[in-house]
């Protein structure tokens, strides 16, 4: 009993990271919208 107890809070613990992630990714991107939409960065990356 104890095993599936550590395994499900382990579970646990690894969604609410994943999570915290996105929320982080989230807001970053609203941050940097700015600098990625510019002519400049078009521009750039019309070589790739």
């Amino acid at each position: 009993m104890k095993v599936k107890e550590l395994r499900d809070f382990k579970l646990f613990l690894e969604a609410k990271a994943l999570q915290e992630g996105a929320k982080t990714a989230i807001a970053s991107e609203t941050s940097l919208m700015k600098d990625w939409l510019r002519p400049e960065e078009d521009e750039a990356w019309q070589t790739f």
